[in-house]
Order: C-alpha cells, then sequence, then structure tokens
C-alpha cells in the first residue's frame, strides 16, 4: 500500500498536501438521521456515516445498541473547514444543555458527545464546550471523551433523509429539534449548515 502511494504521489496523481488534507471527526448529536443531514451539507465535509460508539459491545445494532450512543463519523477537508469550525456547527445544531437525550429521543443513546481521536482533538474540544456554555449562559451536559468501538448502522439508516424524505422531515418536525435549536441558540443556530430543515 505504501509503495502504491508513493507511486501516486511521485506521478502527480496525488499530492502529499491533497492526501493530508482528510480528517475524521466523531460526534453524537441524537438520531443520527438528523446530525448526518446537517453535517453533509456544511462545506468541506466530504463524507457523513451514521454509526454507534460510546459503549462497550463490538458489534452493536439499531436493536441492540444499549450503552452505545447514535452517532456520526464524519471525513473532513481540513483545508477547507476545521475542526473547531465542526465543533461551533455541532454545538449549534444540538442542545448540549440538555443531558438526557435530544428532543423527543430519550435516554443515553441519543445524548450528546464529542469524541476525539486524538489529544489536540480533545483539547479543541474541551475548550470549544467552554465557549459553547459562555455563549449560551449554561452549563453543557455533553461528554468529551476519547473514541472507542465505532461500528456503521445499517444500511437502512444511512441518508436515511434522502432515501425516505418524506417520513424523515415528519420525524424531524414532530420530534421538535429545528424549534428547540432555533429557541435555544437564535440567530447562531445551525451556523455553517447551508441549508433549511
Amino acid at each position: 500500500m505504501k509503495r502504491i502511494l508513493l507511486v501516486a504521489i511521485f506521478s502527480g496523481l496525488l499530492t502529499p498536501a491533497v492526501y493530508a488534507a482528510e480528517k475524521t471527526a466523531i460526534f453524537a448529536g441524537g438520531c443520527f438521521w438528523c446530525i448526518e443531514k446537517d453535517f453533509e451539507h456544511v462545506p468541506g465535509v466530504k463524507d457523513v456515516v451514521s454509526g454507534y460508539t460510546g459503549g462497550s459491545l463490538k458489534n452493536p445494532t439499531y436493536r441492540n445498541h444499549e450503552g452505545h450512543r447514535e452517532a456520526v463519523k464524519i471525513t473532513y477537508d481540513d483545508t477547507k473547514v476545521s475542526y473547531d469550525q465542526l465543533l461551533d456547527t455541532f454545538w449549534r445544531t444540538v442542545d448540549p444543555t440538555d443531558g438526557g437525550g435530544q428532543f423527543c429521543d430519550r435516554g443515553y443513546a441519543y445524548s450528546t458527545a464529542v469524541y476525539a481521536l486524538d489529544g489536540d482533538q480533545l483539547s479543541v474540544a474541551q475548550v470549544s464546550k467552554k465557549a459553547a456554555g459562555k455563549a449560551l449562559g449554561q452549563e453543557i451536559a455533553t461528554e468529551i471523551a476519547m473514541a472507542s468501538f465505532w461500528t456503521d448502522s445499517e444500511d437502512y439508516h444511512q441518508d436515511y433523509y434522502r432515501k425516505n424524505p418524506i417520513r424523515y422531515k415528519y420525524y424531524r418536525y414532530r420530534c421538535g429539534r429545528n424549534q428547540r435549536v432555533e429557541a435555544l441558540w437564535g440567530d447562531q443556530a445551525y451556523q455553517g449548515v447551508n441549508h433549511g430543515s
């Protein structure tokens, strides 16, 4: 693999700068359908995958993910969007003051968290959490932790908002997600996201 990569770099097919720009972030923000849609509309984000993390099961499923959170794994180009900017967007697409879940979805599986992949992300996330608390003038309940096991969710959950747009919009509206985020964050709600609901 290294030899193929070096050949690609030296032949001009792939520059080291482009290869190095691809990074990963993991956020839990309630229903993964919703946070997946929000982050797929952030400039610089290349891919968003729904999954389960934060627990000890090696292969959790939708019917068996007790102790895990629904989350998203974001692949992004850090020459176009920084980890800090993604965190700013994350805070403003969730209710980080709610430690019992998100909106109509209750319980640990739907609670918020930032899962750092290294020490730098951990430090940046901790500073960002303090800034979010200051911006809201409230205590932030979101957990900041090092990433653990990750399992992609089932295929039918991936890009759910595209596959089932009517059901998705109905769910999001009935759950009160946009209403609560907008009430909490005001003009800062959905910062960095290029879409409506």
